[in-house]
């Protein structure tokens, strides 16, 4: 697995415009347990970025992509969500200095940047019906997967998927959701979601 700086760039672009697709399903799950923003921070985030991937120039860095999709991401909507990932983008800039290409340790390097600032700054961590129980085991099972940039994913949306799965039985103990406590139990955690819609939109766009 390899992909240069122009082919992330054109797959992002693709994966970030299907996004938008999902946000009345991820505004129906967030408003079941928080302020129902996540539709609004999902569209108005993925058009900021790829606004903000069209104007880097040619030859642009792997670390000036992040750090444009941080600042565009975080900066499009005012929510939780969009600082967690935001930040964590950011972070994950610092994370590949100077790489042109992406194969699978960087891309574990970044998701691992990212999970790491979100647990720092959400003060969370796996099991708290988070992003995080969709996250962090998908980037396990890619540090322990080999094969193309599909069958990858292929195989993080699965681990991921299941990670949502296990979100609906667990009663959410972060952010606005921890305030409905029980009433939580029997909902999917909606950022987890969104990571897996993520997935499979950049996933498409890759295989097509």
């Amino acid at each position: 697995m390899s992909v240069s700086d122009n082919e992330l760039r054109e797959f992002l672009t693709r994966a970030l415009n299907a996004l938008p697709a999902h946000a009345d399903e991820l505004r129906d799950l967030d408003a079941a347990l928080g302020d129902g923003d996540l539709g609004i921070t999902v569209r108005a985030g993925s058009a900021a970025v790829v606004n903000a991937l069209a104007a880097l120039p040619d030859g642009a860095s792997l670390s000036d992509v992040l750090l444009a999709a941080g600042k565009a991401f975080s900066t499009a909507n005012p929510s939780t969500f969009a600082a967690l990932v935001g930040g964590g983008l950011l972070a994950a800039a610092k994370a590949v200095p100077g790489v042109q290409a992406v194969g699978r340790a960087e891309a574990l390097a970044i998701g691992r940047a990212v999970a790491g600032r979100i647990v720092e700054r959400g003060k969370s961590q796996l099991g708290d019906k988070t992003v995080l129980d969709a996250l962090l085991p998908s980037l396990d099972t890619l540090e322990a997967s080999q094969g193309s940039a599909v069958e990858l994913l292929d195989a993080m949306i699965a681990t991921a998927q299941e990670g949502v799965t296990a979100t609906a039985s667990i009663q959410s103990r972060k952010g606005r959701a921890a305030w409905v406590q029980e009433r939580s139990i029997g909902h999917a955690d909606p950022g987890a979601t969104a990571y897996v819609r993520f997935l499979q939109a950049l996933r498409e766009a890759c295989a097509g």
